[in-house]
C-alpha cells in the first residue's frame, strides 16, 4: 500500500490538474506537445505518474493530470533548467485557476485513506482579483 500521509496526518500526495482550451489548429500542436510533456515531468523526482486526456464531449477541452509526493517535490520540478525551457512555455497556456490540490480523501485497490489537510496558514487570505 502507497503511503499518502505522514505519521503526523499530514498529507504527502498531491495531484495538479491543468486544463487546456483550444481550437482548430492549435489543438494539433497540443496533441503533440502534452506527451512531451508529461514524459518530462514524468521524469522528475516525486512525481508518482501523468495522465493526458481529452473531453469526451468537447474536443477542445484538454487536461493533464500529475501526482506527487509532496507539493514541494512538484514545485521542485518546475525549477529545474529542462522543464523552465521546455514545459512552462505550454504550461502557461493553461486555463487560469488552481491546479495544485492536496489529496485528503483517496480509495482504491489498497482500500481506503484519509488526512487532515495541509493548507498554508495564510491560505484564505490569497485574492485571485489580483
Amino acid at each position: 500500500m502507497r503511503e499518502v500521509m505522514r505519521q503526523d496526518g499530514q498529507v504527502t500526495e498531491w495531484v495538479v490538474v491543468m486544463r487546456f482550451a483550444v481550437e482548430g489548429d492549435r489543438a494539433v500542436g497540443l496533441t503533440e506537445a502534452l506527451p512531451s510533456l508529461a514524459r518530462l515531468l514524468g521524469s522528475q523526482p516525486g512525481c508518482r505518474g501523468v495522465e493526458v486526456g481529452r473531453a469526451s464531449d468537447d474536443p477542445s477541452l484538454w487536461a493533464m493530470t500529475s501526482r506527487w509526493t509532496s507539493v514541494g517535490a512538484y514545485r521542485t520540478a518546475l525549477s529545474q533548467y529542462d522543464v523552465k525551457v521546455n514545459a512552462v512555455p505550454l504550461m502557461s497556456r493553461a486555463i487560469d485557476e488552481p491546479t495544485a490540490f492536496e489529496v485528503l480523501f483517496a480509495v482504491d485497490a489498497d482500500g481506503e485513506r484519509s488526512a487532515s489537510g495541509d493548507l498554508a496558514g495564510d491560505a484564505s487570505t490569497f485574492d485571485r482579483s489580483r
